[in-house]
């Protein structure tokens, strides 16, 4: 029998919805309307097959800076068949979270666990279920991205949540976003729905803080509680845009050292979230598959190529040719580093069956499609007008729409899609990002390197919000000016499932009815598949 979670146990637990509308600038949970005991709920991660990380967060009553909880890991949820167990110490220093990796589990197997505090409170009672060994008829997992919680309810994981075929979560990134309440529009704001703190968050009690308001949705702890998620984060977890020496949404001037803001992004990431501290990380699904968590934004990524300049050439084509040709191409440019290009094509080499590769952002090609600026709605700012000009004039010479993707990196693209072709492996890229629904058939130096299911947002606004046009006009546009792409949808919200068996690797994307209210009505699918060996769509 499944817990059973609603609004009542939500705020009875500790910070619960209240969270979503406490004052800002208070990190720490006795600080938010005094909130003590387990004030988040559970979750799981790293999953192995004989072990597992699990995780919660609980704040003591008392005064005190430490405590020490216990963990119960059972065959069933009744505790009546104790399988495993452990002990974590934990305190203010990580914002009272907690995180344990229990070992001696059986492959394959559902366990249930829950934390028990000094005093004898227990936790929520969470679920999980380790990794197959061996051949392995199926695997199921659900994937998601970009969750910006004042523009929606978050009914992609309420739908995944209350499934029981799937095995696994993966989350490719913008779990939660660092905007202040000030960039967000009023007409896309859901009432209720404000994050805290309201302003752009910079240090780590801001992130804090964030973390803690995104994580008392209770569609958000329900998903964790259900199924291990294997998580890294995309670029919003710190700010937007960023890569290794900075961010596109940070200015120095004022709002300080970005290494500060990126530290206290990535300590409260790995405090509030069920993820080991490996950057980088290969989880083997027996002899079926093996999936990828890789790192791409804030340990290894250059700066991204910037194009502006050109466009305000005294010869514009020129300009950009010459871009295109010189920095646009540069070696040294990289999404992932030296070190972890190399692990990654050895793990492949290395490696029986699918090669399951989440990450952050869209390896597939796009260019905008020179009829774009004619789908626009007449709202649309001139500035922005402007900037679908230039990226139409960008196309007409082959470079990308968004240099922040793989695509703005060409050369990094071009040695993974390498490294993939040399090790003959089955290339499934798992990836986010872009709010939108894609499919792509990786193609490199003319020869099929792999399929790419680029998945839909959470919430986050896509390309329909500038689009005035059919959304089947959009996507046939766009597909007829990228030979890679070979499906789209461009105006709904949901996530990707997944399935992986030894012949066939399906991904079916999801579309939820609405995200202006709780619902986990769907509204239509749409499904692909690749054949083991072919390495392009079954169309």
């Amino acid at each position: 029998m499944a817990p059973r979670i609603d609004r009542r146990s939500l705020i009875a637990g500790g910070l619960g919805l209240a969270g979503l509308t406490l004052p800002a600038g208070q990190a720490l949970a006795r600080q938010m309307l005094g909130a003590t005991g387990f004030t988040h709920n559970v979750a799981s991660g790293e999953p192995a097959a004989d072990a597992m990380l699990l995780w919660t967060r609980y704040v003591p009553s008392t005064d005190t800076n430490v405590i020490r909880l216990e963990v119960e890991v059972a065959l069933d949820p009744d505790f009546t068949k104790v399988a495993s167990g452990g002990v974590v110490r934990t305190g203010a220093y990580r914002d009272w979270t907690a995180k344990v990796t229990v070992d001696g589990l059986k492959p394959a197997t559902v366990y249930w666990y829950r934390f028990v505090a000094p005093d004898g409170t227990r936790s929520p009672v969470g679920r999980t279920k380790t990794l197959p060994q061996g051949p392995v008829n199926r695997f199921g997992l659900a994937v998601f991205s970009c969750s910006n919680l004042p523009y929606g309810w978050f009914n992609a994981y309420g739908h995944a949540a209350a499934r029981r075929d799937l095995d696994l979560w993966l989350h490719t990134g913008d779990y939660l976003y660092e905007y202040g309440s000030a960039s967000i529009k009023e007409t896309d704001l859901v009432a209720g729905r404000l994050p805290q703190p309201s302003t752009e968050i910079l240090a780590i009690a801001d992130y804090r803080l964030r973390f803690a308001s995104y994580r008392a949705d209770p569609d958000l702890q329900r998903l964790h509680q259900m199924a291990p998620m294997v998580a890294f984060w995309d670029d919003h977890e710190s700010s937007n845009d960023s890569w290794e020496g900075g961010a596109q949404n940070h200015q120095p001037d004022k709002e300080g050292d970005w290494n500060l803001r990126r530290a206290a992004a990535m300590q409260v990431y790995r405090e509030w979230m069920p993820v080991s501290d490996e950057p980088w990380k290969a989880y083997p699904i027996g002899t079926l598959a093996t999936l990828y968590r890789t790192e791409s934004r804030l340990l290894a990524r250059t700066k991204p190529a910037d194009i502006g300049a050109a466009f305000k050439a005294a010869d514009p084509d020129a300009a950009i040719k010459a871009f295109r040709d010189g920095v646009w191409r540069d070696p040294s440019a990289t999404m992932l580093g030296s070190t972890q290009e190399s692990w990654l094509a050895h793990q492949m080499k290395t490696n029986p069956g699918w090669q399951l590769v989440g990450m952050g952002t869209i390896l597939g090609r796009t260019v905008m499609p020179k009829d774009a600026v004619d789908w626009l709605r007449p709202s649309v700012s001139e500035k922005k007008v402007a900037g679908y000009r230039n990226d139409i004039r960008a196309a007409a010479q082959g470079l990308p729409m968004w240099m922040d993707r793989w695509d703005g990196y060409p050369a990094a693209r071009s040695r993974l899609l390498k490294s993939a072709q040399a090790a003959d492996a089955d290339l499934v890229m798992l990836s986010g990002d872009s709010h939108n629904a894609w499919a792509f058939g990786l193609i490199e130096e003319g020869r099929p390197a792999g399929v790419e299911f680029a998945g839909h947002a959470v919430t986050s606004n896509g390309l329909e919000g500038d689009m005035g046009a059919d959304p089947g006009v959009v996507a046939r546009g766009f597909m007829a000016a990228n030979p890679e792409m070979k499906w789209a949808d461009t105006s709904r919200r949901g996530y990707m499932m997944i399935e992986v068996t030894p012949n066939r690797t399906t991904g079916e994307w999801l579309f939820l009815k609405t995200i202006k209210a709780r619902d986990t009505t769907l509204a239509g699918a749409h499904r692909m598949a690749v054949e083991r060996g072919r390495k392009a769509f079954t169309l």
